[in-house]
């Protein structure tokens, strides 16, 4: 078992992840500063683990060479969902009405390409843009990322973040670093919320 664990941990550390600075580091949770960044993302309608899927699909089609030049893209962790309608964490603050059952699925593109330098994806459900820095919350944990489990370590962060003064400005984003195939006890998920401290 320790072995597939250590598959498990050396297969993630393949993949670019976004790059931040730790702002503070607390008892379950820590804040991250992360630089702006660019993303792929696509808007999909349906129940959260099939958006997810749907979503994968799409982008990866992006990045596997479904773009105007055909060029196969670095993979990155984590791939990222939101309810649509709800700001992403480290995005400006630009918020649209929400709507049942609409997914947000995000990519992160490898750092060294710029929105003027990535290809265009020949999907057009697949857009791309610049995601702002921002403070952003974040609670890791293992086992299965589903809507529920989302929910239950949102309201455990939230409320860690009411006792160490800060307060929400936007919604929670579901960061999921692994392959589906990844036993559960292995995963590495994170429930992430951009905040602001009270002064």
């Amino acid at each position: 078992m320790a072995v597939l664990a250590t598959g498990f941990q050396l297969d993630r550390v393949r993949y670019e992840e976004p790059s931040f600075e730790r702002l503070a580091d607390y008892d379950g949770f820590e804040v991250r500063q992360y630089g702006s960044r660019i993303v792929a993302e696509t808007v999909v309608e349906g129940d959260a683990d099939a958006a997810t899927s749907e979503g994968f699909r799409r982008l990866a089609g992006y990045i596997f060479g479904g773009n105007d030049g055909g060029a196969s893209i670095s993979m990155t962790t984590p791939v990222e969902r939101s309810p649509e309608g709800v700001r992403i964490a480290m995005t400006t603050p630009v918020e649209r009405a929400q709507r049942e059952g609409r997914w947000v699925v995000t990519f992160t593109m490898p750092a060294d390409y710029t929105l003027g330098t990535l290809p265009k994806p020949n999907d057009d459900r697949v857009v791309l843009r610049e995601l702002q820095r921002e403070p952003v919350a974040v609670l890791r944990f293992s086992g299965r990322a589903d809507e529920a489990a989302k929910r239950e370590h949102a309201d455990d962060l939230l409320a860690r973040l009411r006792d160490r003064g800060y307060e929400p400005t936007g919604e929670p984003t579901l960061a999921q670093y692994d392959p589906p195939w990844v036993l559960g006890l292995f995963r590495r998920n994170e429930v992430m919320i951009p905040v602001r401290h009270r002064s």
